[in-house]
């Protein structure tokens, strides 16, 4: 069963099976007896010493080993002697042979058949679960409860030691295992009621354990107890939130989600029939299965029930699996090992044939059924010629048995189909580079890359533990570099492994180099190169035209507007040919309508479009339009979101015509869906025929950076476009460019950074003159020196602002602006003045119909009411913005007026509800960073002060000091001051 621990030694080979006299148990006190007559196993510390041996499985402990589970880092100056006076002790009470001395240490051996009661339990548990996989529920659950019922009372009791502890928590964590596996049992067979009354007190006894809540949930249900079930999961959320600040795992929740539904699937399952019984293996022609084969083991375990099916129902059919993926993904070495572990399931052989799909003349059907015929036993004058006969034929020698045919590196469905047997009982495992969908009742699998965890795995089989270990990260990067691909990683290891004066570290700079990477990965007759090329040389013309111009796109993925845009294609043409390249696998589908490549296979689609696009200047044609496609979607998402802002009229035309997007929710979901690729073209265009485009898109794109999703992304790019563009010398884009970054780094809180490149921006364009950066710039200067506490500063930039914004008859961008201005002006105390300037945006926000910046309306009006005093309107104003920031995914704006929500409360003298609003924003995030954050734990400290939780206030204080100090702000005063409450009380 899943965690449990492994058990003693029991006997060494040779030794006797009959019924020993002398036990021992562990899973309680620690007790000896003879027959049925109590053995004296002296004192506590005797104890440990003998459950420290027990527990060894049979190996030597030496006496330092011994020592340190007794005693741990504090031993007595005499432990030696006193484990020596223990062991000896021991001995005499026990049979002889035993405690057995070795090696300067100790070990326990020769013991018999169930002497442990340990050892008992972990048989009886892996008896109920082979009993569970065959379906037979009844004999599971009582073989459980009789490895249960060896527990008494707390294992290994009274026993000291850091040794004993441990294995203490791990072996109660498995008893626990063992009876929610039996209490799962219970609920699989209708005894819902009966479970209900243990699992209410085992939730007491066990509050934190989550799978217990969900079984007792469960059970309550099914026992037409609804509402108790629902109110099981309220408590769960309750107490894990108080106890650990932790929301129930998503099992749970799914559990009540589907309670809430009455979903029917919540009925008891069906068990499983037992397996089909294994016989004698005949003929055996599968390969040699690699002996480093290394993880997989979801793939194993799923192509391995397809083949041989525990479920009645699909052990009356024939299993065909079609196992699918990259050239070097590992298919073939899959495909043998699943092989290989199912081969007890056909006792009447197993067929292998390569039939060379990817080579320029693949195996004839008819060619194979003669070779499997004649394996079979037909004699050459049986076989007939034609292929209908021969297939016929085959079926009918394969009526009865029980055959398993793996057919690898197969071309396509038409291939194959000839092949396959007809009958129940029989088997097929098919491996192609091809996607089996014409395969009919096919259980088709997309074989990806490694695990980052299984790719280390086989790198280091091959290289070995001690040179990886000495360079564990520079291992993670070569089986990075190969894409966890792997037949890269085995061709990598084996280089190295070839070259023992080279390091870790010297491959992994070789592979650094992506334009040098597939070059390198090659070694003797294997290359990943060539290994793509067979797959690229089978592509039609337009699917390798595709294939190499979506290679030249930076990002994770694509979508299919986006991959139509660089073809310059139709939609529906697009598809078709990305589809046609997910079935040769030379393209992945991410998800329903984006695609992706491997790594690997992306450095060699551009190197073919380098070597083979003709004529060169459509690889930059293919990236502009790119480049086009997302500015007129970016455009028009800004123009959704922000309805009159005069910001679209001023960005770079786009010869991209075509709009998807119509309202706000589908706006926001095209960008936020897009949002690495969009960022990623921004930061392939930084060349001069495409920089001030590039811009322009990272402008119209600000949504990104605001809602947090990916604000450090989008900073990145910001600042390689303001480098660019300095560098070419476009004043222009460089203006814009910094005002974006101003923006990004103020959001962040970074205040001192973020007036530098204001400023930058602000004096630059002096020279560019640009419409939009007039307006925009001096906004953002006013923004941060209003944060900063220089409030005359602000006046002064926002009034510039206020004025640019008009001048270009941009009425949010004054609105804006106006808002701004209002929380400047009741820092300064005109609280009437601030009041109105919030109204008269609002005012205008309302008549364009906006929503998001509505928000920042309000949310500006709900600071300067709670200035004025006027705490109700406030309150208002600011739940108002909440739930326009909520419904449009703007989550820092979220997290930021839960801060302000939390200022109303505590002026209004309700602290518990500006601590639940303090500790939302710290965990939803803040526009304005660390700053911010600091801003919400001073609010916090102050809330939790008032509600008598002082020391928990003054830990608040500590943190918002350290950063406000580290920041050089000027609410690093006050800050001290609520610490001096400490000092001087």
């Amino acid at each position: 069963m899943d965690g449990v621990p492994r058990g003693p030694e029991q006997r060494r080979p040779g030794s006797s099976t009959e019924p020993a006299t002398l036990r021992f148990g562990v899973l309680g006190p620690v007790r000896a007896w003879r027959d049925d007559e109590p053995v004296a196993t002296g004192s506590p510390q005797q104890r440990a010493l003998l459950a420290a041996l027990l527990l060894r499985e049979g190996r030597t402990a030496t006496a330092a080993e011994l020592i340190d589970a007794l005693w741990g880092e504090e031993p007595p100056s005499q432990a030696l002697a006193a484990v020596r006076t223990y062991a000896s002790r021991l001995r005499k009470v026990l049979d002889p042979g035993i405690l057995v001395s070795e090696s300067g240490g100790y070990a326990v051996r020769g013991l018999g058949e169930g002497a442990l009661d340990l050892a008992a339990a972990q048989e009886l548990a892996a008896e109920a679960e082979k009993a569970r996989n065959t379906g037979d529920l009844c004999h599971a659950r009582d073989v459980l409860n009789r490895a249960l019922s060896l527990w008494d009372g707390e294992t290994l009791a009274g026993v000291p030691g850091p040794y004993a502890e441990a294995q203490r928590v791990r072996l109660e964590e498995w008893r626990l295992q063992l009876l929610e596996s039996r209490l799962d049992m219970d609920l699989e067979q209708g005894c819902h009621a009966e479970a209900v009354s243990e699992l209410t007190a085992l939730t007491a006894a066990h509050p934190l354990r989550e799978r217990l809540r969900e079984l007792l949930m469960l059970a309550l249900y099914r026992s037409g107890r609804q509402a108790e079930a629902l109110a099981v999961y309220a408590d769960t959320r309750r107490l894990l939130a108080d106890e650990l600040g932790v929301d129930p795992r998503p099992g749970l929740r799914e559990l009540q989600q589907r309670i809430l539904r009455a979903d029917p699937d919540l009925a008891e399952p069906s068990a499983p029939l037992p397996e089909p019984v294994a016989a004698p293996v005949r003929p055996a022609q599968l390969p040699a299965t690699v002996p480093d084969f290394t993880g997989r083991a979801s793939f194993v375990r799923e192509l391995s029930e397809v083949l041989a099916p525990t479920s009645g129902d699909r052990a009356r059919v024939m299993a065909v699996s079609a196992l699918a993926g990259i050239g070097g993904v590992g298919k073939t070495t899959l495909a043998v090992h699943v092989a290989h572990q199912a081969r007890t399931a056909f006792p009447d052989g197993q067929l292998y044939v390569d039939l060379q799909g990817t080579g320029a003349r693949s195996a004839e059907p008819e060619t194979v059924l003669g070779s499997f015929l004649r394996a079979l036993g037909t004699a050459d004058s049986a076989i007939p010629d034609s292929l209908e006969e021969r297939a016929a034929l085959y079926r009918s020698v394969l009526d009865g048995r029980k055959v398993l045919v793996l057919l690898d590196n197969a071309r396509d469905a038409a291939q194959v189909r000839p092949l396959l047997p007809g009958t129940a009982g029989c088997a097929a495992l098919v491996t192609s580079r091809t996607r089996m969908v014409g395969l009919a009742g096919a259980h088709l699998v997309d074989l990806d890359v490694m695990s980052p965890e299984e790719a280390l795995a086989l790198f280091t089989k091959i290289v070995g533990e001690e040179r990886v270990g000495a360079e564990r990260k520079a291992a993670l990067d070569v089986v990075a570099a190969c894409g966890f691909l792997p037949l890269a990683i085995r061709i990598a290891a084996s280089r190295l492994a070839a070259r023992r004066t080279w390091t870790v570290s010297v491959l992994a700079a070789k592979l650094a180099d992506e334009r040098r990477r597939l070059d390198e990965l090659q070694a003797g007759d294997l290359a990943v190169k060539a290994t793509f090329e067979l797959g690229y040389g089978q592509l039609e013309p337009a699917q390798a035209r595709a294939f190499r111009l979506l290679g030249l796109a930076d990002g994770p993925d694509i979508s299919l507007a986006a991959a139509a845009a660089v073809l310059d294609l139709p939609t529906e043409d697009t598809e078709d040919l990305l589809e046609s390249l997910v079935d040769t696998s030379l393209l992945e589908s991410a998800a329903p309508g984006r695609y992706r490549f491997h790594d690997l296979v992306r450095l060699y689609a551009r190197a073919c479009a380098e070597r083979d696009e003709q004529p060169p200047s459509e690889r930059d044609a293919a990236l502009s339009r790119l480049l086009d496609f997302y500015l007129a979607m970016a455009a028009r998402v800004y123009a959704i979101e922000r309805p009159g802002d005069r910001t679209v009229a001023h960005l770079e035309t786009s010869r991209f015509e075509t709009c998807q997007v119509t309202d706000a929710a589908e706006a926001l979901d095209w960008l936020h869906a897009e949002a690495e690729p969009l960022l990623s073209c921004v930061q392939q265009s930084l060349g001069t025929a495409t920089l001030r485009r590039a811009v322009d898109l990272l402008l119209a794109a600000i949504d990104l950076a605001e809602s947090g999703a990916g604000s450090r992304r989008y900073e990145l790019t910001a600042l390689a476009a303001c480098e660019a563009a300095a560098t070419l010398g476009d004043t222009r884009a460089e203006v814009r460019a910094r005002t974006v970054l101003a923006q990004v780094l103020s959001q962040a809180g970074r205040f001192h950074e973020a007036e530098r490149e204001a400023r930058r921006a602000d004096r630059l364009n002096k020279e560019a003159n640009d419409p939009w950066a007039s307006s925009a710039a001096p906004n953002q200067l006013g923004i941060i020196a209003n944060c900063t506490a220089r409030f005359r500063d602000a006046e002064e930039y926002l009034l510039r602002a206020v004025a640019a914004f008009q001048a270009d008859s941009n009425k949010p961008g004054e609105a804006s602006a106006v808002c701004n201005l209002s929380r400047v002006m009741a820092s300064m105390g005109c609280s009437d003045h601030a009041v109105e300037l919030a109204q008269r945006g609002i005012d205008i926000y309302d008549e364009l119909g906006l929503s998001v910046r509505l928000a920042n309306a309000r949310y500006a009006s709900g600071i300067v009411l709670t200035q004025a005093g006027r705490l109700d309107e406030a309150l208002a104003q600011l739940r108002n913005a909440l739930s326009i920031f909520l419904e449009s995914r703007q989550r820092l704006w979220e997290g930021t007026t839960h801060f302000r929500l939390a200022q109303v409360h505590l002026a209004a003298l309700r602290p518990a509800e500006a601590a639940r609003h303090a500790e939302q924003a710290l965990s939803t995030g803040c526009i304005g960073g660390e700053w911010m954050r600091a801003n919400a734990l001073t609010l916090l400290g102050k809330a939790l002060h008032v509600l008598n939780q002082s020391d928990r206030a003054r830990a608040c204080w500590s943190d918002a000091l350290a950063v406000f100090e580290q920041q050089s702000a000027p609410e690093a005063d006050e800050v001290q001051d609520l610490l001096s409450l400490f000092t001087t009380s």
